[in-house]
């Protein structure tokens, strides 16, 4: 298992994390965001865009947006196939956190240009028993710590060797540490990317062990709170 890695990537600046407006719906990246993630393409394109060999996202705006002018190269190599899996969507039940409907998603030009399939993100429903934006049941915040752990045992258990995963930083975090920990001790940069392998291939938390950092090109999360992520 040691020569698995998984290249957790958290999305580059969105509108919530500029104005504190949680109100906002499925919050788009910033003009900001944009260019923070067309650098991340810079720091990668010749390296791990060159080999991964799988892209997940979270079905939130932000993230599919960082991995479309992020990975674009890696996108096209893999002939545009991109698993959109509701399971890394971000924590808290707020309109910035919650992601919108397939039939919404499946108009944005950016993503119908792109090619995604949305199809992905009514497998998730049949897997738990609740719409993935609901923030129930297996999407409620109180559940996090084992959504995280069902996350990594799937990505554990694909055949790939080496997968690029784009989502949030309150769901990275606890998927990389195992538990809900502090933003302040634990921050992630807007269009951060770090390495990591996993500690066994039959441990039951299916934990992680931080490789290396590949590319921090945003500014660190703020430390006055969880929802800025």
């Amino acid at each position: 298992m040691p020569s698995k890695r998984i290249y957790l990537t958290r999305h580059a600046q969105a509108g919530h994390n500029v104005a504190e407006d949680y109100s906002i719906p499925d919050a788009e990246l910033t003009p900001l965001g944009r260019q923070q993630s067309a650098q991340l393409h810079e720091e990668t394109k010749d390296g791990l865009q060159q080999t991964v060999e799988l892209i997940v996202s979270s079905p939130l705006r932000r993230p599919m947006q960082t991995m479309l002018v992020g990975y674009p190269d890696l996108k096209a190599r893999l002939n545009h196939k991109v698993v959109l899996l509701p399971e890394l969507q971000e924590v808290n039940h707020l309109p910035c956190d919650t992601g919108s409907s397939r039939a919404f998603l499946e108009e944005h030009d950016e993503f119908v240009k792109a090619g995604l399939d949305f199809s992905q993100i009514d497998e998730s429903e049949k897997r738990h028993g609740v719409g993935w934006t609901s923030k129930m049941g297996f999407f409620d915040a109180e559940n996090v710590i084992e959504r995280a752990k069902w996350v990594r045992r799937w990505l554990r258990e694909r055949k790939e060797e080496k997968i690029v995963v784009i989502a949030h930083g309150d769901i990275l975090r606890v998927i990389q540490d195992g538990y809900r920990s502090d933003p302040q001790t634990h921050p992630w940069a807007n269009a951060e990317v770090r390495a990591f392998t996993f500690a066994s291939d039959d441990d039951e938390d299916a934990k992680l062990v931080l490789v290396k950092e590949v590319a921090k090109e945003g500014e660190e999360e703020p430390t006055s709170g969880e929802m800025k992520n």
